[in-house]
């Protein structure tokens, strides 16, 4: 069956609709939720959960043939009755983590205003995201969608189990897809789906993006004058911290940094004249806050892994004693976890070799 999709996710659905745009008569898995949903900032807006308050504003933007016209699933015209239904759909979606559709508001003086709906959909167990977006027509040409779409994009990379993240734009609808560009999508190929605004089939263009296209890849380091042709080697070391019980701390790379979302062991690069050991207790210090000496740093293993444009080669230690309480100083998340469990959390390519082997050490 093939699945109605509008250009720009599913920001307003209908009645008329299947509930799961991925597939009719399925539902995804949802990613799971470990605390109330913090509304996302930028330099002019605030991406919030929408609220039954929100319904007039919602209403009165969308109702308008020029915003409408190009989002395959809003029906024209559009009932002020469904904007309080799907208003409410939205708090249960945003609680299962099963889709992100978030109020993009600015400020009118002091006054809070309602511009426009952005809205990811996840499906976890494909590991994709489908980003939508609209804004009402008198806040176009301010870089509204732009603005939203980013922020949205960039937190979802960071913080949902996500590979990759898609969008559809209708043919003709050349803004959007100038959006999607500056976000950092690529456009990868067309398709054709059915729309509930005008009844017909219209030809849509699809656009990705991966954690790379949002973040970027790692820089390598400089080459040598005389060895140009082979890759630069960096030297990274990293520490595997076991509590009392058998856990192991891992920490997810935060929002704008490369590989943004991904899991890995604490520690980083070394300094000029550092050895691992001496860049391990600098770094352990400065990510998480803690003390450790060389003496409790007991070399374990170590990961070769060839990147584009670079070779990496990282020492893992293991490390049961330091003092203080690893804290993020980073704005990072920190988790404990089971060796057991370690391979339920995405790690970099050159992390992962090292899994097995830790989790038959301990």
């Amino acid at each position: 069956m093939r699945q109605r999709q509008n250009d720009r996710g599913r920001p307003i659905p209908s009645n008329a609709q299947p509930k799961n745009p991925w597939k009719a008569g399925s539902k995804p898995k949802a990613a799971p939720r470990a605390a109330p949903f913090e509304p996302l900032k930028t330099e002019r807006l605030i991406l919030r959960p929408l609220l039954p308050k929100d319904a007039e504003a919602l209403h009165r933007l969308v109702n308008d043939w020029e915003v409408t016209r190009t989002l395959a699933e809003i029906p024209y015209p559009y009932p002020r009755s469904l904007a309080d239904d799907w208003i409410a759909s939205t708090a249960a979606e945003l609680a299962d983590g099963a889709a992100y559709h978030l109020a993009i508001t600015g400020k009118e003086g002091r006054k809070e205003t309602l511009v426009g709906v952005v809205g990811l959909r996840v499906d976890t167990a494909r590991r994709i995201g489908r980003l939508g977006y609209w804004v009402g027509r008198a806040y176009w040409k301010h870089g509204v969608a732009t603005e939203a779409a980013k922020r949205l994009t960039s937190w979802g990379f960071a913080n949902l189990p996500l590979d990759m993240i898609v969008a559809e734009v209708t043919e003709g609808n050349d803004a959007s897809c100038k959006v999607l560009r500056r976000v950092g999508f690529r456009e990868t190929g067309s398709g054709v789906r059915s729309s509930l605004t005008t009844g017909d089939e219209h030809h849509v263009r699809v656009f990705e993006a991966t954690r790379g296209d949002i973040f970027g890849h790692p820089e390598p380091p400089a080459a040598h004058a005389e060895s140009p042709d082979a890759k630069p080697l960096l030297l990274v070391a990293a520490c595997a911290l076991v509590d009392v019980d058998g856990r192991v701390l891992l920490a997810r790379r935060p929002e704008g940094k490369k590989m943004a979302g991904l899991w890995e062991f604490p520690g980083g690069k070394l300094n000029p004249g550092e050895t691992p050991e001496v860049a391990l207790i600098r770094e352990l210090k400065e990510e998480i806050g803690i003390d450790v000496t060389a003496a409790c740093l007991a070399p374990f293993a170590f990961a070769s892994h060839a990147y584009e444009g670079f070779h990496l080669l990282m020492p893992l230690f293991i490390c049961r004693r330091w003092k203080g309480t690893p804290a993020p100083r980073e704005n990072q998340t920190l988790a404990w976890v089971r060796a057991s469990k370690l391979t339920e959390y995405e790690m970099p390519p050159a992390d992962k070799p090292l899994i097995p082997l830790l989790r038959d050490f301990l």
